[in-house]
């Protein structure tokens, strides 16, 4: 006799499914589906504050560029309009007048094997309430090292968030294994591109330095934003190889998502970091919320 399963109490009654918005009993059946068996998808995770959507035109911009990348046809009436208009209905059904975060889950519809009989998509979205409305940078700083047990390859989709993430899983659990905040993730020519959960910079003389696309790191919105911001705002940018001993000449290391913002890095090994930088960056990208 077949037990039942028991999940835990998750808030998330509305869901939209292809546009529309539903409930959980008309979400995609996981066993069937090519996100469940192949990992043949990607997502985007966006942020709200002031209950207001955040950095969305870069969010499409990198959407769009997935779409391509991954050989998936574009879902009809999918624009940049009609996603933020049924994100924007998605939040309020949740009541997240604050802060809070969007996941969009993209996926090949149809069947086949490693081979699919379609390249049409699916697309899921949902939403949940977070405690920060504005961006807070961390007050304790982070603890790093580099994860030494896979190396991310460069690939065509590496700058995209795809669904296959093992490289990520690991990172994290070795991070927790060695009691560190965060894994620091290297490509096959053992430059640093990004960490388990965010794009990298250091800050020398109040210059910033962040690992190239080219070198395989996620193109992060954050990321995107941080660059755009800096260089309105005067700082010098500079996208390169890192390698180990450029961590340990910096005067700052911090890291970027979506979600979190910046978080500034305090310790990689025995060398320590200020986070004057940091502070000052979060400050500018909070005055340039939507609100």
């Amino acid at each position: 006799m077949f037990e039942t399963l028991q999940f835990g109490h998750i808030d998330r009654e509305h869901f939209v499914v292809n546009g529309a918005m539903t409930q959980a009993s008309i979400l995609p059946h996981a066993i069937r589906n090519r996100a469940f068996n192949y990992a043949d998808g990607f997502f985007e995770t966006i942020r709200v504050s002031h209950g207001r959507l955040q950095n969305l035109e870069l969010h499409y911009s990198r959407i769009s560029d997935s779409f391509e990348g991954h050989k998936m046809n574009v879902p009809p009436n999918f624009n940049a309009i009609s996603f933020e208009a049924i994100l924007t209905e998605l939040i309020q059904k949740k009541n997240i007048e604050q802060g809070g975060r969007v996941r969009v889950t993209f996926f090949r519809d149809g069947g086949g094997r490693y081979t699919p009989t379609s390249n049409d998509v699916w697309w899921v979205a949902e939403a949940e309430s977070i405690d920060a409305n504005e961006i807070r940078l961390n007050e304790e700083g982070l603890v790093v090292d580099i994860y030494p047990e896979m190396k991310k390859t460069r690939t065509p989709l590496a700058n995209f968030k795809n669904l296959a993430a093992q490289i990520y899983v690991h990172s994290g659990i070795w991070a927790q294994e060695q009691g560190l905040s965060e894994a620091l993730i290297s490509n096959e020519r053992n430059h640093i591109i990004e960490s388990t959960k965010s794009n990298l910079f250091l800050v020398s003389n109040r210059v910033l330095y962040t690992p190239g696309l080219d070198g395989g790191p996620v193109g992060g919105i954050m990321r995107a934003a941080v660059i755009q911001l800096a260089l309105t705002h005067g700082y010098k940018v500079y996208e390169c190889d890192l390698t180990p001993q450029e961590l340990l000449r910096a005067d700052e290391m911090f890291l970027t998502n979506a979600i979190r913002g910046i978080q500034w890095v305090s310790a990689y090994r025995t060398k320590r970091y200020f986070s004057s930088t940091a502070k000052e960056l979060v400050d500018l990208l909070n005055q340039a919320l939507v609100r």
